[in-house]
């Protein structure tokens, strides 16, 4: 009686490998798309935006290179307040962002995360940053932190934002406050340069968020959120945008005096030269009834900020 052997099928090893491999895969796609989300909740550009601010006002603070350690703590510490007051952002005006163009794909409108995860994400990461910086800094700066995310979400996303036209003014500390609390995890105190380089970013905000805010009126129109551009003629608001531009360079030159060196002051005169050109340009095509391209002024502002925050640090190491 003759004996037969059975082998394995070549293709079944192989295709359940296959299959392995492409299940690993997509639980590794789906990871991944679940990290990008939470990270999408915390808006990167806005929390990158602040940072510029933040690291040569420590410089200028410092007079020279403050401690790496505490640049560190600061840094990952106010990345973690800004994501955390922009996560909790997103879950108040989660009604509001499934409407707008702009909004619509983040990620609570898109359904990638839900609603009662971001509040918890956006929660954690408020206790852990105050934390932080309670920790490794002090007290100034750690109350500036605390302030900041709860004047973001419960004064600005929930009250002004939905009220007034004037929010973007009314707001503009929050955007401004990464500096103050840089100074202060140097200091311990506020000096008048701290509040003068306050100034420089708390007056660029209307400019910046106004041309921003002129290019999505219809969205902000249609879920009723009264921004300056929607509520006011185009007059009103190209005299505000020009008017807060040149207040945003006269501080940009306050600041020149109180320690600056001439790299400082000619960085500052030849940004704040152009900006103001480029606000004067919005209003001159808006009243000649030409397109006006606001966004051009928009990325011309966050050029400007740069430059000159760029030209703070280089200069506190001269």
């Amino acid at each position: 009686m003759s004996m037969i052997t059975e082998r394995p099928v070549a293709g079944g090893d192989a295709g359940s490998a296959e299959a392995t491999a492409e299940a690993q895969a997509g639980v590794r796609r789906e990871a991944g798309a679940r990290i990008r989300a939470y990270v999408a909740l915390t808006k990167p550009r806005i929390v990158e935006l602040l940072l510029v601010t933040t690291v040569p006002t420590m410089m200028v603070a410092a007079g020279g290179l403050p401690s790496l350690w505490l640049v560190a703590v600061v840094l990952v510490g106010g990345s973690l307040a800004a994501g955390a007051a922009n996560a909790l952002n997103c879950y108040i005006d989660r009604d509001i962002d499934q409407v707008m163009r702009r909004t619509k794909r983040r990620p609570l409108p898109a359904h990638t995360v839900a609603p009662r995860s971001a509040l918890i994400f956006g929660l954690v990461l408020a206790v852990v940053s105050v934390s932080l910086m309670a920790v490794f800094t002090n007290w100034l700066a750690t109350g500036l932190t605390l302030a900041a995310i709860v004047y973001y979400d419960l004064v600005y996303t929930m009250w002004l934002k939905r009220r007034t036209s004037q929010s973007t003014f009314w707001g503009g500390a929050c955007g401004s406050a990464p500096v103050l609390i840089g100074w202060a995890a140097v200091d311990g105190a506020l000096a008048p340069a701290a509040w003068a380089l306050f100034a420089v970013v708390f007056f660029w905000q209307m400019p910046h968020f106004y041309a921003l805010a002129i290019k999505f009126k219809d969205d902000y129109a249609r879920v009723g959120i009264p921004m300056l551009p929607v509520v006011a003629s185009v007059r009103r608001v190209n005299l505000e945008i020009v008017l807060f531009t040149w207040l945003t360079v006269a501080s940009s030159l306050l600041v020149w005096p109180l320690g600056m060196g001439p790299l400082y002051g000619a960085a500052a005169l030849a940004a704040g030269g152009v900006f103001v050109l480029e606000a004067h340009r919005l209003a001159r095509r808006a009243r000649r009834g030409e397109p006006v391209r606001p966004m051009r002024l928009f990325h011309w502002s966050t050029t400007y900020i740069t430059v000159v925050f760029a030209a703070l640090a280089v200069d506190a190491l001269l």
